[in-house]
């Protein structure tokens, strides 16, 4: 590995520490220091909104939702339109902010933030009213009746982000919830902090744009309790990304007022190479499903499989590509690796790894902290791993790569299928008969082929996970009716105004509805018959004493 050093002295620690026990930045309840990752140096306070803070911007932004919530999909489109212009005007400025506040990348920035969010505007303002304008169903056996789906707003939607993606996050969430017409309050972490204020101002101008009050949207910043402030606030639906622990702690929130929620809640993702797979092509996936945004990504390829018959050689070239990546501040030069967003998360990286070499797992490349400033792990590759090990059963979050030689495709679906997570998943392989079959039979909520992590970029296709991996779905359109009021309307079709007498009860209407539910649903026709020659008997002996 190739350590890039910075080119001028870090800036001196200051006297407070940045992090607190719990790996928090420093502060307190009234503001939040921040610091680069990369260098330590520092960025600034942010002030912290109380419990009142967050019901009054959830206050104002229900009352800004309910002019926005009678929009109309132009209008809608107009805002996201401006949305998407700020971000394309202002790409570099955004990536340079999320590289100081979030450590990571230039290139990351701008390919794993930028794009994704350029692409969920593009795509919702081609596509978002198709899916949310009132929908003509069947009417079924009522044939007099028209039957109509709307996709109404659901009010105000609280989203609480993690560190990891401190724009896309964001913004996410917020372009699905806005164009289904609801307001949109945004707590992100305390650790990212600082750039909220630049995101923000997205929201701000374009909603100045369009003539809609700046509250409909509003980002807060605080610790856990402001976040569980927005869960309790009484908004209409919360949006959780994040661990396991905070996931269950949020879902305990909701209970208080039967919130509805989608939770993301990270994954174990296996990346599963076939011996017929284009080696230099699985490679290359793998390099980038593990060290993307040095490796903290909830579909972080955390597990890589390989068949035993190339195994060897998938080991022989990734050990060349990892050698040779750099790491450093990245606005220092040029690095393939960037920092670690929380200081915490390099002691759960290093514990993982000190845990699964003490258990027989070898050091291929790297295996430690980065000494110096700012918050460096390695990039490494760890091999003679098993499936009993903390590290393939837990969380990683970190540039770790795990490599496991498997002997058979049950054997892959096995290890693959034997975490508690169950978020997205990666097949490599020639054949597309392997490939499907393996995808099919992967727990999972999305299966990339000889490609890594494009089923999010898919934006037609939900994104979302099943077991300690969440529930709910974000992206395409079950994510956009996710932040809607599902309601069902049945109406006349053409007005009979017959009144369907069922009381007072008269005798035979028992064997009446009787006879006409057989003559409905006898599945032969021999059953019709004889079930329609009841329902003409029980009809015959009924009318003459039909109470009227």
């Amino acid at each position: 590995m190739n350590t890039v050093q910075p080119t001028q002295a870090a800036p001196e620690a200051p006297s407070t520490s940045p992090t607190t026990p719990a790996g928090t930045p420093a502060g307190t309840p009234a503001g939040i220091e921040c610091f680069e990752p990369a260098t330590g140096a520092p960025l600034g306070r942010v002030a912290v909104d109380s419990p009142d803070d967050v019901k009054a911007k959830v206050a104002a932004a229900r009352r800004a939702q309910e002019r926005w919530g009678a929009s109309s999909f132009a209008e809608r489109r107009r805002l996201l339109e401006h949305l998407l212009a700020h971000v394309l005007d202002h790409a570099d400025e955004l990536c340079e902010v999320i590289v100081r506040d979030a450590g990571k990348t230039r290139e990351n920035a701008m390919l794993g933030e930028v794009w994704p969010v350029a692409e969920k505007l593009r795509w919702t303002i081609a596509n978002g009213e198709a899916h949310l304008r009132p929908e003509r169903m069947s009417s079924g056996m009522f044939l007099h009746k028209k039957a109509t789906v709307l996709y109404q707003p659901l009010g105000v939607i609280g989203v609480i982000c993690p560190w990891n993606y401190p724009l896309q996050n964001v913004l996410g969430p917020s372009i699905p919830a806005l164009f289904a017409g609801n307001a949109v309050v945004v707590k992100v972490s305390e650790q990212v902090a600082w750039s909220s204020e630049r995101i923000q101002r997205i929201f701000d101008e374009a909603l100045d744009a369009v003539g809609y009050p700046r509250e409909l949207v509003a980002i807060v910043n605080g610790y856990g309790e402001t976040g569980a402030a927005l869960v309790r606030s009484g908004v209409d639906k919360v949006v959780f990304t994040g661990s396991v622990p905070n996931g269950r702690r949020v879902l305990e929130g909701t209970v208080e007022n039967l919130t509805p929620s989608v939770l993301e809640l990270g994954g174990k993702d296996p990346f599963i190479v076939c011996e017929d797979a284009h080696l230099e092509q699985a490679v290359h996936a793998a390099l980038t499903g593990v060290f993307i945004a040095a490796g903290q990504n909830c579909m972080a390829a955390e597990r890589v499989l390989v068949d035993q018959r190339v195994y060897d050689d998938f080991l022989r070239r990734i050990k060349e590509e990892v050698d040779a990546l750099r790491q450093g501040p990245p606005l220092d030069g040029a690095v393939d690796v960037g920092a670690i967003v929380s200081p915490y998360q390099v002691e759960i990286i290093e514990d993982l790894v000190k845990d699964a070499v003490a258990a027989g797992a070898r050091v291929l490349c790297g295996g430690k902290r980065r000494e110096g400033a700012g918050q460096f792990f390695e990039p490494t590759v760890l091999v003679d791993v098993t499936p009993e090990m903390r590290i393939m059963r837990e969380e990683l979050f970190g540039p770790v790569m795990l490599v496991m030689p498997f002997r058979s495709e049950d054997e892959a679906i096995a290890i693959a299928n034997g975490t508690e997570f169950g978020l997205g998943s990666t097949v490599m392989s020639k054949s597309p008969r392997r490939a499907r079959r393996l995808a099919e039979r992967l727990r999972v909520g999305s299966c990339t082929v000889n490609d890594f992590g494009f089923t999010y970029m898919a934006q037609d296709l939900p994104f979302g996970g099943v077991d300690a991996s969440g529930f709910g779905r974000l992206n395409g359109r079950e994510g956009l009716r996710a932040c809607c009021n599902v309601k069902a309307i049945l109406e006349d079709r053409l007005p009979l105004h017959m009144p369907a007498k069922l009381y007072p009860v008269a005798d035979g209407d028992y064997d009446l509805f009787r006879a006409g539910i057989r003559a409905l649903y006898q599945p032969t026709l021999r059953g019709k018959a004889r079930a329609a020659v009841e329902l003409v008997r029980t009809l015959s002996e009924k009318l003459p004493g039909r109470a009227s």
